[in-house]
């Protein structure tokens, strides 16, 4: 990612509205969670009741956040029956719910005709685009950022009709 680009922390610092993100895919292999999702397929839970042992760094920007007033959404659009990636996401969705993120699931079946872009995203005020791009194999291939109107458009757009449709985190259940 060139130096140019804004870390997460300071695009959202500068959000004052809305900070929604858009995931598509059925698995990630991002570097940060390896040890974290080798855990969980060992049999690792987070107890809901012990917060000290699942509080992170990422749950009091999010909880920072949203007490600064801006709205925090997630949307994940899956294939069902889930991949085991999902279920270890679906698992520890919780801690992002505690922090004051919403969070929902589509099934990718209800998604077929939403027009999508072609990568996941954060979309910042309905302005400003965080594209997350990743590999094959689902590891990271950095960030790239954009304030162009149409792709915000498109962004935002989609974001609503998935959210319209996708079951909040606590209803969902995994297939």
């Amino acid at each position: 990612m060139p130096s140019s680009v804004p870390t997460f922390a300071e695009l959202i610092a500068g959000c004052t509205h809305t900070a929604v993100h858009l995931e598509m895919r059925d698995a990630y292999s991002v570097d940060k969670e390896r040890q974290q999702f080798e855990a969980w397929r060992q049999g690792f839970r987070h107890d809901p009741a012990d917060r000290a042992s699942w509080w992170r760094p990422w749950l009091d920007m999010v909880q920072e956040t949203v007490a600064r007033g801006v709205v925090v959404r997630r949307a994940r659009i899956v294939s069902e029956p889930v991949s085991e990636y999902i279920r270890f996401e679906h698992s520890g969705t919780f801690t992002n719910v505690a922090a004051g993120e919403e969070v929902r699931w589509l099934p990718r079946r209800r998604a077929s005709d939403i027009p999508l872009p072609g990568n996941d995203f954060w979309l910042f005020d309905s302005r400003l685009i965080r594209w997350n791009h990743f590999t094959g194999d689902g590891g990271s291939a950095g960030q790239e950022l954009t304030d162009d109107p149409a792709a915000a458009k498109l962004c935002a757009t989609a974001f609503d009709e998935v959210w319209a449709r996708a079951v909040p985190h606590d209803q969902y259940e995994i297939h």
